[in-house]
């Protein structure tokens, strides 16, 4: 019995050791993409308050425009 069970052991523990390896290689491939994605998620960010802002700036010079366009 013990024949047998030494082997099995050994393979499931080499089993073991290479899907924790396979899992480390993941979760490594998984942080590069979320370093990723946060930088594209922080450029996004800043691309949508620079559009917010001229956004504005559009909304004040018409404004302006129509304000002397109703004095005129």
């Amino acid at each position: 019995m013990l024949e047998n069970t030494l082997p099995q052991l050994e393979q499931l523990i080499e089993d073991i050791i290479e899907k924790n390896n396979q899992l480390k290689n993941q979760v490594a491939e998984l942080e590069q993409q979320k370093t990723v994605l946060i930088d594209e998620n922080e450029t996004l960010q800043l691309e949508a308050l620079e559009g917010e802002e001229k956004q504005k700036q559009t909304n004040d010079v018409l404004t302006n425009l129509l304000g002397k366009l109703q004095s005129a």
